[in-house]
């Protein structure tokens, strides 16, 4: 146990470094080592005179997310497209970046290449944050010596991924938004505001109309449960977004159901359409064997339906069926993904036409999101309207009611 804390410790340092080349150049960098004797002995050995060595620990920091892996790549295929080499690149990144976990998950990289794994090795070794589909592609690029081609592609596609969630969960995040603040205020005006009226109706000592009895009967039990109740919804919430998360049978009900649904299954249809044609694409175009490139492919889509449906395409393929007539015995894809794949195989160009379908198709994210962006919103008014206007009516029946009696 001590010696696995120990190693932890050593293994969250980073020395930042001084010194001079063989040409009396000053260079510096960063380097993870055991203590500075350590850091000293390996500078000399690649002819560095050091002049200061400083301990930095680092420690904390926010996580990593698929948006600092987006922006990592394009800078590392941006800077090696200028010839700057793989090993400054990595420290000129490490250094730019202000999140210290991203620093110190490029400097381990960084590590294991300078002693002789391969780039694409290195990442395989944090799974969480390079998936096979980014390995295998940067495998290909190593493979064919076109490395900051395929780190653009890759950037290009995570950036167009990125994008596709952003738009779905702006269109989301409205009205979930407005149905939470409109639920805080029911409960506001049932705790606070109907037990004021209901001790005004008492005072008349009159018959109340039906509606007004079933508002006072609902704030009667908000006034006794609402610790309950609020704790029913919020755990209820929790329990369900993490066996979403975590279950894979759970994962499996909701794609189907997302899929279904009237206003939103447009929309997660389309978006899971053009990520995996766009995920296929950036992979032939690597020249990844299809076989291979279907492994990555259906979980790219972030669709369980699509998964499966990828799983039964791979093993139609290996057993020499077609693409396209494999992509047709499945029924979940459009025709016009079915026509541009027919016409890519014929014509030699299928990752120029699955790029043409992922284009079409993001663009029919874009207009989904906004067309429901314009739907949500009268649909909305009129729930709310027709929430708090019903309990704001059936609370001045009884005085539009004593009023007649005057």
């Amino acid at each position: 146990m001590a010696t696995a804390a120990a190693a932890k410790k050593i293994q969250d340092i980073v020395f930042e470094w001084e010194g001079k080349d063989r040409n009396g150049k000053l260079v510096r960098g960063e380097m993870r080592a055991g203590g500075e004797a350590m850091v000293s002995a390996s500078l000399r050995r690649q002819g560095v005179l050091v002049t200061k060595v400083k301990k930095r620990r680092l420690s904390g920091g926010k996580s990593i997310k698929l948006k600092d892996i987006a922006v990592f790549t394009r800078q590392l295929a941006t800077m090696m497209r200028a010839g700057v080499p793989l090993l400054q690149a990595f420290d000129i990144v490490g250094r730019g970046s202000t999140n210290p976990k991203l620093t110190r998950l490029l400097n381990d990289i960084r590590t294991d290449v300078e002693t002789g794994t391969s780039l694409s090795s290195a990442f395989r070794k944090h799974p969480l944050y390079f998936d096979a589909l980014y390995c295998n592609l940067v495998e290909a690029g190593e493979a064919a010596g076109i490395l900051e081609t395929l780190l653009e592609r890759l950037a290009t596609y995570q950036e167009k991924t990125l994008a596709i969630k952003a738009k779905i969960k702006s269109a989301l995040i409205y009205p979930v938004a407005v149905l939470v603040v409109a639920f805080i205020v029911v409960a506001v005006i049932m705790i606070f505001v109907i037990p004021a009226f209901k001790e005004v109706f008492t005072s008349f000592g009159a018959d109340l109309p039906a509606p007004t009895l079933v508002v006072m009967g609902m704030s009667e039990i908000f006034v006794a449960y609402w610790w309950l109740i609020f704790g029913v919804l919020i755990g209820g919430t929790y329990f369900f977004l993490e066996s979403w998360k975590r279950s894979e049978k759970m994962q499996k009900t909701m794609d189907r159901l997302l899929l279904k649904m009237p206003v939103f299954g447009d929309l997660v249809y389309k978006s899971a359409v053009a990520r995996w044609t766009r995920t296929l694409a950036t992979m032939f175009a690597a020249g990844v064997p299809l076989v291979e490139a279907l492994d990555s492919v259906g979980g790219a889509s972030g669709n369980a339906v699509f998964a499966e449906a990828t799983e039964k395409i791979q093993k139609d393929v290996s057993t020499g069926s077609s693409l396209t007539m494999s992509m047709q015995t499945t029924g979940i894809f459009p025709n016009m993904v079915l026509q541009m794949c027919a016409i890519g195989e014929e014509s030699g160009s299928i990752d120029h036409m699955l790029n043409k379908s992922a284009e079409f198709y993001e663009e029919e994210v874009d207009e989904a999101v906004k067309g429901l962006s314009s739907l949500m919103e009268p649909i909305i008014i009129v729930v709310l309207g027709t929430i708090i206007g019903g309990i704001v009516v059936s609370m001045y029946l009884p005085i539009f009611k004593l009023g007649q009696v005057v």
